[in-house]
């Protein structure tokens, strides 16, 4: 193998553990990101639901 490549292959797989980690930490935080906002969306669907059946006995 050439000297050149050798040491540029060993430079990249050197960091890359950090490389993967960087985007597994990312992929984590878009995931949590995701469910937290999903939760908070079901919960204000859930009040205005609430909300429209309390203004809909309210007309009556």
């Amino acid at each position: 193998m050439d000297p050149v490549l050798a040491e540029i292959y060993s430079t990249v797989l050197g960091a890359a553990p950090y490389v993967i980690a960087a985007y597994a930490g990312m992929l984590l935080i878009l995931i949590v990101y995701v469910v937290f906002t999903m939760t908070k969306l079901k919960n204000s669907e859930k009040r205005l639901t609430a909300l429209e059946e309390h203004v809909k006995q309210l007309s009556e």
